[in-house]
């Protein structure tokens, strides 16, 4: 029974998704959709990670695969949060969207989901996900992408799902939802057709009601009123600022043209890779030093633009350069929050508090501190985040993994960042006449350092590393860990303060967060940080990530991998690395 091949749009994959179809209906009524009962069996592998479960796109396409992990979520949830109630669904534009798609609106259906708001094309970023759940108040969303992680028929996709309040589920649900990924006996699914996701409409089956959105237009409503546009207008309009936008063929290029060029009137030149694909162009939707080399050769060119960005595969991180030099993302969040009250008009009044992730730099700390605001260190997992947000404690944060949000949403936002920093440089050159020197983005940076000082950072990334090796180096870690004691030397001008693995207590709540990150803190300040990352879709991603403080300001220029040398060698050292994993050079560097 051919459920999910009929009427697809001319776009969609042509690989089709083994869906098994054995099913007894149950009689339907005037009122009601054509309900059947599929039956199942458990499936290994559908334990969620930090951004939902995400795997190669032939594991999706297996059978059922999918299809368990959409009932198993169903089944996790009280009737009450989806009964009758609203659902956003859209994603990033990669390759096996359009077929989940149809798969999630017709086990919605049988669930018993009143209405479904799917973006035009299945097109949502992330952030435009969690604003329309939060503006249309939805029940909430799915979120159909593998984030930053390549497209296309050999490579990555994922699934995940936000909250009435647009933020990723926690740990209770996702742990629910892995549950019953292995009891899962049926399948409920409505007999309905395909929908024709390429026009905006709403389709009514029975009871149940599709409606195909416009991707960009809630979105934009709300940075409108995050932000002074016609500030950044004068910016982007003087003849004497040039700026570029890499979309990287991903799900920001259908944003970046009616908010850039629309509406901010930027030249239409000023967006390069503006269309998204299902294989990212073939390339790897990362925005950083390495995967966006385009921007990066770009920005460091003599001639180069005065101002460069570039977000990711789903739209929730970015990169930001000035003509040669890089901000990191620690610095990003940390600059933001310094001047966000000027020239943000969202934060008029005041930040309520700051966050970061634990890995992240402590160049925010500092901006807290001396802004006398209430300061978090949380997990990676933006969902950490949302519970700060809700209950008022939170306005800005942000992660080293180039990550940077505030809670006019609940995900972190790649085009908020960028308008973010065209509000401060318009801000900073509001009352430039053209012709006169600009405030530029390294004169910004460079200012920061001078009042809180400079966070040197940088984060190492051994890519798809074989996990029993992985696992082994963690291992071998917390038990050095287990034997250290404050004062140990490390090095010849290193001295331990402590070492742990990070543990996070929810202030709003009391849930209890363990296994973190193991830390390596000195007394300095410096910190040596290793992480195994869960948002990849085969081996393990072993992350060490490397700070240093400097407050001398004859020192801020110095090259970070250069500040930091002796404290990477540290980093390697101590934890074998390249004994336990055979690899002698990162794939990344940050």
């Amino acid at each position: 029974m051919p459920l999910f091949r009929r009427g697809l749009p001319s776009p969609i994959s042509r690989r089709s998704c083994r869906f098994a179809v054995k099913a007894s209906s149950a009689p339907p009524t005037a009122a009601e959709l054509k309900i059947s009962t599929i039956p199942t069996k458990p499936v290994e592998g559908q334990k969620t990670g930090t951004s939902g479960l995400r795997k190669k796109v032939k594991v999706f396409q297996e059978e059922n695969y999918l299809a368990n992990w959409i009932q198993a979520l169903f089944n996790s949830l009280p009737p009450e949060d989806y009964e009758g109630g609203v659902l956003v669904l859209g994603g990033d534009g990669r390759y096996f969207n359009r077929e989940a798609a149809q798969i999630i609106i017709k086990i919605a259906a049988g669930n018993g989901v009143g209405e479904i708001l799917v973006g035009r094309d299945g097109l949502l970023s992330t952030p435009a996900v969690s604003a329309v759940i939060r503006k249309r108040g939805a029940n909430g969303g799915f979120i159909m992408s593998a984030s930053h992680n390549p497209g296309g028929p050999e490579y990555d996709w994922g699934i995940k799902f936000n909250y009435s309040s647009g933020q990723p589920a926690p740990e209770s649900i996702t742990d629910k939802i892995y549950g019953n990924t292995l009891s899962i006996s049926e399948i409920k699914i409505a007999d309905i057709p395909d929908v024709d996701l390429s026009s905006l409409g709403v389709v009514n089956y029975g009871n149940f009601t599709v409606e195909v959105i416009d991707p960009v237009s809630d979105y934009l409503e709300l940075m409108e009123n995050v932000f002074d546009f016609e500030l950044i207008k004068g910016l982007v309009s003087r003849p004497d600022f040039r700026f570029t936008f890499d979309a990287m063929h991903a799900v920001t290029g259908a944003y970046a043209k009616p908010i850039f060029v629309n509406r901010l009137g930027a030249s239409l030149d000023f967006i390069s890779n503006g269309v998204p694909l299902e294989d990212f162009g073939h390339g790897h939707p990362d925005p950083n030093l390495t995967y966006a080399k385009d921007l990066v050769k770009i920005m460091y060119a003599e001639d180069a633009p005065d101002f460069g960005a570039a977000s990711d595969g789903d739209g929730d991180r970015n990169m930001i350069l000035g003509r040669g030099f890089f901000i990191t993302p620690s610095d990003s969040v940390a600059i933001i929050a310094a001047n966000a009250e000027a020239a943000i008009p969202y934060f008029k009044d005041g930040a309520k508090g700051l966050a970061r992730s634990m890995p992240t730099s402590g160049a925010l700390d500092r901006v807290a501190s001396k802004l006398n605001l209430p300061f978090f260190e949380v997990p990676t997992g933006w969902k950490f985040f949302g519970n700060l947000m809700d209950a008022g404690k939170l306005s800005i944060c942000g992660e080293e993994s180039f990550g940077t949000g505030s809670d006019h949403i609940r995900e972190k936002d790649g085009i908020w960042a960028v308008l973010a920093w065209l509000s401060i440089i318009a801000y900073q050159n509001k009352d430039k006449k053209v012709g006169e020197k600009l405030v530029s983005v390294a004169d910004i940076a460079k200012e920061h350092w001078t009042t809180y000082g400079r966070n040197f950072f940088s984060r190492y990334d051994y890519e798809e590393c074989e996990s029993e090796g992985a696992n082994k180096m963690m291992g071998y870690l917390r038990d050095v860990i287990s034997k250290t004691k404050s004062g140990d030397k490390y090095g010849r001008n290193y001295t331990l303060q402590f070492a742990d693995d990070f543990t996070y207590t929810d202030p709003v709540d009391g849930s209890v967060a363990s296994r973190q990150g193991l830390r390596f803190v000195f007394t300095d300040g410096s910190r040596i940080i290793y992480r195994l990352s869960g948002t990849g879709s085969a081996g393990a991603t072993i992350r060490i990530y490397i700070e240093q403080f400097e407050p001398d300001v004859s020192k801020h220029e110095t090259d970070a991998q250069t500040a930091l040398k002796p404290l990477i060698g540290l980093a390697l050292s101590v934890s074998k690395l390249s004994e336990f994993t055979g690899r002698e050079k990162p794939t990344v560097i940050t």
